[in-house]
């Protein structure tokens, strides 16, 4: 909750303790050594102005003086505003808190999720691709209308919302940015996306990022810069037309495959972590290949080794490879071939 709305609240609570507290006070003052009073004691006064304030009106205790009624006139009058002051107030309560949750304020648990900085059609149509394999996206925007659209389009569960200026990084941490797999900066411009990059570096030094640029001649100057992976968007849009030029059967599976496959009939190839207890651990890459495709209906197509050097990607390696746990499988699948791949042995796909 804001803190002023939360001040506000207390102060003007505080205050009604107060006035009700005085004419509990004065009542019983006046009322207690009047004979045929039944106010004789402060708990008798308490029950008065209760029973008045909660327009209860038992009638077994009230005032027999001039003064006492004045007071008492008072109380009643008084609490006719009580309720509507009070309904507000709970009102304004539930909806500063409603406000919090939706612009993220409250933050998110999410871990191993990918967080995205800026949001725009071209970042919507990304996470559309994540969440369909199962990634969860924490999205940070500036934009306040932003946030109705996504909470409109997508589960709570699989998507945060913050809103924020961008540059406020201690805001960031909402979004737990620290157990993020990695940082997707989504901004419109290619030198805004350097210079934010850089600064967010200073802070969050150990994290992976990868951009999309509309010049590819940058990429060399992100990568110096700590990005881990730069896409650019007009690279690939390139190589897709001229394969649909002079070979369009392979442009259309190329552009399949490298999304998520939403159905049996479509493939898609998928990069597995090998875990300990994964039935190829030490196992050589020839015998996999084979297993795979006759246990699963699954083409293994290269595997990455990662040691204290990075990633290196065997492409279909030629010679003798044994897989080793936390190398990673690159497998071709269809649909079919993904659920039988988890009943052969429980995978993840990504990193």
């Amino acid at each position: 909750m804001k803190k002023p709305t939360y001040r506000n609240l207390i102060l003007s609570l505080l205050g009604l303790f107060i006035f009700y507290g005085v004419i509990m006070v004065l009542l019983h003052s006046i009322e207690s050594d009047v004979p045929g009073s039944e106010m004789v004691s402060w708990q008798d006064a308490l029950w008065y102005v209760v029973a008045t304030i909660t327009t209860v009106g038992y009638g077994d205790v009230y005032p027999v003086t001039y003064e006492g009624r004045i007071l008492g006139f008072v109380t009643m009058l008084s609490s006719l505003g009580v309720y509507g002051f009070i309904i507000g107030q709970i009102a304004n309560f539930m909806s500063t808190l409603k406000e919090q949750r939706a612009m993220g304020l409250n933050g998110t648990e999410f871990k191993n999720h990918v967080v995205m900085i800026g949001w725009n059609d071209f970042g919507q149509a990304v996470m559309s691709h994540l969440i369909a394999a199962g990634k969860r996206v924490a999205v940070i925007t500036k934009e306040r209308s932003s946030i109705d659209i996504i909470r409109e389009f997508y589960n709570s569960d699989q998507v945060f919302t913050l809103f924020t200026d961008y540059n406020n990084f201690d805001m960031l941490e909402k979004s737990n940015i620290r157990d993020a797999s990695i940082v997707f900066v989504n901004l419109n411009d290619d030198t805004e996306k350097l210079v934010y990059v850089i600064n967010l570096k200073k802070k969050f030094s150990k994290l992976n990022y990868v951009v999309t640029l509309d010049n590819g001649n940058l990429k060399s100057t992100f990568q110096n810069a700590g990005v881990t992976y730069t896409i650019c968007k007009n690279e690939i849009s390139a190589k897709l037309m001229a394969s649909y030029i002079y070979e369009p059967d392979v442009a259309l599976f190329s552009e399949e495959i490298i999304a998520y496959a939403h159905d049996e009939t479509e493939y898609d190839i998928k990069q597995i972590q090998i875990k300990r207890d994964n039935p190829f651990v030490h196992t050589f890459y020839e015998k996999a290949f084979f297993d795979l495709k006759k246990a699963c209906n699954v083409i293994l197509i290269g595997i990455v080794k990662v040691d204290a050097e990075g990633r290196k990607f065997h492409k279909n390696p030629e010679n003798s490879l044994k897989i080793e746990v936390n190398d990673y499988l690159v497998i071709m699948m269809d649909g079919r071939g993904t659920d039988k791949l988890k009943k052969y042995f429980q995978i993840t796909e990504g990193l």
